[in-house]
């Protein structure tokens, strides 16, 4: 809790994301009011704001259909009424007559004159002067006033400024040669107490020197904090993995394709990393349908033929499931076994994987956050493989990796993260900076290109005539729903009724899966789909990624307007994985959005998806992008990577150029900004 503030105020500034006193200094305005100039009462305008000053003459308690206060105010030019509809008791007993009073608020024209409703307003001495800079208005919540923020704000302010008098600015001046910084009492003055003729719009759009300050330390400070994770775990000791060649010989032989230039370079990557003592920490990524998945097999064939386990975690159990049975099919034959861990596994059948990993008679155990569970504890860890990475927080990446850590297994395993789709550079260069990252930069040959179309939801009944014909020449068809449950609302079809009207419309085989079901009937399902049993899957998009069924070509996809391009690029992955040309129907409900047709315009235009997650982090930003809303990581403060991106390039050299500052000193800067709480325990 902040010192001195109670718990009713602390519980609401946590809602802003407020901790600290450091936190309520970073609380920045979103706007400005000029409020330095008094305006006589008789040169108001109705529709204007003005701070006017006045001595009151009446309080009084009109009692009409609801219960008003009036008050009175005039100065040497005429009068002007307060009013109030919310007020208690205590207000009343303030507003004495004679009091002089400075307020704030929008004029109105009145039944009795001009009026302002519900001012802010302070009392004040005769005298008192008018204020000398511009008035900020903080983002705030119901219960939370902006006379209170300022107040409170301007005495933190006072408090600093006064403590931080005549001291150097030691970050500023490392940073001086490279780029000019203003100080950092001085920036904190310049956003909250701005003088009258600052440019108020850098000011707004965050773009002043003050906010620069601001944006580069915070950068920096995640960027640093990030390094420190690195070398946290680098200083670790893990087990060299020496690649048997005769089982990689037999694991290349067993497979029906041959390995793409992009797949050997970023496999040579993984050997050297694993063949070293320090921990390898490296994230793969690439285009939908670039072959991450068999590049981790061969991580995995690395660490089995050190005698270790490997662990594969997934975001949700229909990928965890296709990994298992993938994973089964490709190490089944080299005398390898694989188990699935899930949280809904029945309890004799949880009993018996828990054994199997304990006793390290699972060579490969695949599952989904089951994997964190303390029941869990591996034989000999050597190789943590995690799929979609940005669906999973850095403590919890990292909690699994202390986990194959063990008195009888004391060096920490490698660390191979793979996400579905590409990152944007952007991203890459602050998010990713503790990670060695290696690009799949190629699909398998014999690919076809996706036609995208958009289509409106009038014409629904020619895409199910489209989809019947699909069906007949003995192909599959991916039908997908935004949501579970039906919502007016939101104007998204139900899964399930969708389920049930295309059964009534077709001679073919419909099924449904969706993530609220039995893990059994979902893996049911889909094992009828694989095998072609079932030709038209409608789903939720719980199939977004990992799914790989080559003869399905037709992908409608309803409400794409609800999704994001990363998501819509994800999903649109799911056909186009055969020899047979595919299609990807966006079947949207107008009127669309001028940013839902943009991102559909994309779809339509490219599908290249270095391309599309670039257009994605400017359209969404970074949160939306990596799916972290739900983990609560990236929440900077002032920083915003898509407008900063001039900056965030800057970052790891202006990293380097203070890094040699005491420790001290940095570690005080990274928890000013709230990581050394995130990533301190990495």
């Amino acid at each position: 809790m902040l010192k001195g503030v109670g718990a009713k105020i602390a519980e609401k500034l946590e809602k802003l994301q407020i901790f600290s006193m450091g936190d309520l200094l970073l609380h920045c305005p979103f706007r400005y009011e000029n409020r330095t100039q008094l305006t006589p009462i008789s040169y108001l305008i109705p529709e204007q704001f003005a701070v006017v000053q006045g001595k009151i003459i009446d309080v009084k308690i009109v009692k009409a259909r609801k219960k008003r206060c009036l008050i009175t105010i005039v100065d040497k030019t005429g009068a002007l009424q307060l009013l109030f509809f919310h007020f208690h008791a205590k207000q009343q007993e303030i507003w004495k007559v004679d009091m002089i009073l400075r307020c704030f608020g929008q004029i109105k024209a009145g039944t009795r004159g001009l009026q302002i409703v519900h001012p802010e307003m302070e009392i004040i001495d005769k005298n008192q002067p008018m204020p000398s800079h511009l008035t900020p208005v903080y983002p705030t919540v119901a219960g939370l006033s902006q006379f209170w923020l300022r107040r409170t704000i301007y005495s933190l302010l006072d408090q600093y400024t006064e403590r931080f008098k005549g001291q150097e600015d030691i970050f500023a001046n490392q940073l001086s040669t490279l780029r000019p910084m203003l100080p950092w009492i001085e920036s904190l003055n310049v956003i909250h107490r701005p003088l009258p003729e600052v440019d108020q719009e850098a000011l707004i759009q965050r773009t002043h020197p003050a906010f620069s300050r601001l944006i580069s330390e915070e950068l920096i400070c995640h960027h640093l904090s990030l390094q420190k994770i690195r070398q946290q775990a680098k200083a670790r000791q893990a087990t060299s993995l020496n690649v048997d060649e005769s089982l990689l010989d037999a694991f290349l032989k067993n497979l029906p394709f041959a390995l793409t230039s992009a797949q050997q370079h970023v496999w040579q990557d993984i050997r050297r990393d694993v063949a070293l003592i320090t921990p390898m920490l490296r994230l793969i990524q690439g285009d939908v349908g670039c072959g991450k998945t068999v590049v981790a097999a061969l991580a995995a064939v690395a660490a089995l033929s050190a005698g270790k386990q490997v662990a594969i975690m997934a975001p949700t159990e229909i990928l965890a499931e296709q990994h298992y049975h993938q994973f089964n099919q490709w190490f089944l034959s080299l005398n390898f076994r694989c188990e699935f861990l899930s949280s809904k596994l029945k309890a004799k059948a949880k009993r018996n994987a828990l054994e199997n990993i304990t006793l390290g008679l699972a060579n490969i155990v695949i599952g989904t956050q089951a994997l964190f569970q303390d029941d869990v504890q591996f034989n000999a860890l050597g190789l943590i493989i995690i799929d979609e990475q940005h669906r999973f927080g850095v403590h919890q990446r990292l909690s699994l990796q202390i986990k194959g850590t063990t008195s009888l297994n004391p060096t920490c395993p490698h660390q191979l993260i793979m996400t579905a789709t590409p990152i944007p550079r952007t991203l890459a260069m602050s998010h990713y900076a503790h990670l060695d990252i290696s690009v799949i930069d190629g699909l398998p040959p014999g690919r076809q290109t996706i036609t995208t179309l958009t289509i409106p939801q009038s014409r629904r009944d020619e895409i199910i005539e489209r989809m019947n014909a699909v069906c007949e020449r003995g192909q599959q068809v991916y039908w997908v729903c935004t949501l579970i449950e039906e919502s007016d609302v939101l104007q998204c079809q139900a899964a399930e009724v969708a389920a049930q009207e295309l059964q009534a419309l077709v001679s073919h085989r419909v099924g449904l899966v969706h993530g609220r079901m039995e893990t059994s009937e979902k893996e049911s399902i889909m094992q009828a789909f694989y095998a072609g049993e079932i030709s038209i899957l409608v789903a939720t998009t719980v199939i977004e990624v990992g799914v790989n069924v080559p003869n399905a070509t037709l992908m409608v996809i309803e409400n794409p307007e609800r999704l994001g391009l990363a998501q819509l690029h994800q999903l649109r992955g799911r056909v186009g994985r055969g020899s047979e040309q595919s299609f990807c129907v966006l079947l949207y409900s107008a009127p669309l959005s001028e940013m839902a047709q943009s991102r559909l315009k994309i779809m339509r235009e490219t599908a290249d998806g270095f391309v599309i997650a670039e257009a994605d982090l400017a359209l969404r930003g970074p949160g939306e992008v990596l799916g972290v809303r739900q983990t609560g990581a990236l929440q900077f403060k002032v920083a915003d990577l898509v407008r900063d991106e001039e900056i965030v390039r800057a970052i790891p050299s202006w990293a380097d150029k203070i890094s040699h500052l005491s420790v001290p000193l940095l570690e005080r800067m990274i928890q000013r900004w709230g990581f050394g709480g995130e990533y301190g325990q990495a």
